[in-house]
């Protein structure tokens, strides 16, 4: 009894601390307890729960033609995800803690294919997309039908975790020059901490030996809706990298590889923004890289607000790099007051 006792009030003190996470700006805390241990695997990883003839089949092809495809704005092919597979038979315990989940369920109890999400059911942060068909064929037909809503699922969710975790935890001599320069919040990793600050530009990074971890902020004013197009941005972030930016000799610096820069328009903390990511390179130097940006509109203070990160890292494999300095872009909060 005593010891049915203990392991009682232990499971109570875990929800207790669950509930008691720290929030910020509506933002809850992540902290593991006795019901959600910690989950295994690294981010954008995800493992498939499915039979073999069904991995091997219709329906486990189209997922993994998913999970293989070539990560937009890459120098090298990388996957957009990395996948691991496991037979039902082995999904439980130790496997089930796993972050993404994406399983295959047939059954003739299913009248049509369907899909489900569940959220933290065994280990936190954990996602689990499940797809519910009556047979490989609609499986197939509705994971090939539903290829952006899969991807995105997983691509935001990651965003979320990471972007959520840096509300907490940020390098704060970087949010302060932010604050003080743009009245802006925005957060980084705390491991990204050398500064470099110009005019209205805030540049951070890393200053890897081997690879180059980076990140910058800088705004301009707002002329028309073309600073919110392809060319016109182009234009305006080699003006900037030109300025700021520069190599280790005078006829060096940053600047945009034209040919390579895809831009769509998507919707941050409920604004309006322009992502563009593609490749820099460094002019008359052999340096080189992949980037990601968002293009956001400070209507109060009559300014267009950039931030962006980038990568440097030769013969490295660069998603995972450049998908952690994209979260951090999600942080950014521009002041509905204008700026004092």
């Amino acid at each position: 009894m005593k010891y049915k006792l203990i392991a009682i009030l232990l499971l109570m003190a875990g929800i207790f601390a669950a509930c008691d996470a720290p929030t910020k700006n509506g933002r809850r805390k992540r902290s593991a307890n006795l019901l959600t241990p910690v989950s295994s695997g690294n981010p954008y990883e995800v493992m498939v729960v499915a039979d073999d003839s069904v991995w091997t089949g219709y329906a486990g092809r189209a997922i993994q033609a998913i999970l293989d495809k070539p990560m937009q704005g890459l120098p090298q092919e990388e996957p957009q995800f990395h996948k691991s597979h496991i037979e039902e038979k082995h999904y439980g315990n130790i496997t089930h803690l796993f972050r993404n989940i994406f399983r295959i369920e047939l059954s003739n109890m299913y009248t049509h294919a369907k899909m489900t999400v569940d959220r933290d059911v065994y280990s936190t942060p954990q996602m689990i997309l499940t797809v519910h068909a009556p047979n490989q064929l609609e499986a197939s037909v509705y994971i090939t039908e539903h290829t952006k809503d899969i991807v995105s699922l997983l691509s935001s969710e990651e965003i979320n975790r990471t972007a959520n975790d840096l509300y907490f935890k940020h390098n704060i001599k970087f949010a302060k020059a932010v604050k003080e320069m743009f009245g802006c919040d925005f957060y980084i990793p705390t491991d990204i901490k050398k500064l470099k600050i110009g005019e209205d530009f805030i540049w951070a990074s890393d200053d890897g030996l081997s690879s180059v971890q980076n990140i910058c902020i800088y705004s301009l004013p707002y002329v028309s809706e073309k600073m919110f197009t392809k060319g016109p941005y182009m234009a305006l972030r080699d003006t900037i990298m030109k300025k700021n930016i520069p190599g280790d000799k005078p006829n060096q610096w940053m600047q945009t590889n034209h040919e390579f820069v895809w831009t769509k328009n998507i919707t941050v903390n409920g604004a309006f923004a322009m992502e563009a990511r593609g490749l820099w390179e460094m002019r008359n130097d052999a340096m080189g890289g992949p980037f990601v940006s968002h293009t956001r509109l400070d209507e109060k203070n009559g300014r267009v607000i950039v931030v962006e990160g980038f990568v440097y890292a030769p013969n490295k494999m660069k998603r995972s790099m450049l998908r952690r300095l994209e979260a951090a872009l999600y942080t950014l909060e521009i002041p509905e007051k204008g700026k004092e």
